[in-house]
């Protein structure tokens, strides 16, 4: 099943990317007003990242069956962080 061009995430990615590389470029002042807009984007993300960590990171330790992988694991992790 062959999915349309315009419904790809890539598309709309780059779709995305050039409209606000154009938008920036050809009307700078719109760039200004839609700043709150973007600033509220990377809150929203950074307040999801560190959730959606802890559940990868539980639900990887949950997957071990041995509990000495988890806790090489458990080292490893508190070594690099």
């Amino acid at each position: 099943m062959k999915t349309s061009l315009f419904k790809s995430l890539y598309f709309q990615v780059l779709t995305a990317i050039a409209i606000g590389i154009l938008l920036g470029h050809y009307y700078p002042e719109l760039g200004a007003q839609m700043k709150p807009l973007g600033d509220a984007f990377v809150k929203l993300i950074k307040m999801i990242i560190a959730p959606v960590i802890f559940c990868t990171v539980v639900t990887g330790i949950a997957g071990m069956e041995s509990m000495k992988a988890v806790g090489r694991t458990g080292a490893v992790a508190l070594a690099l962080l």
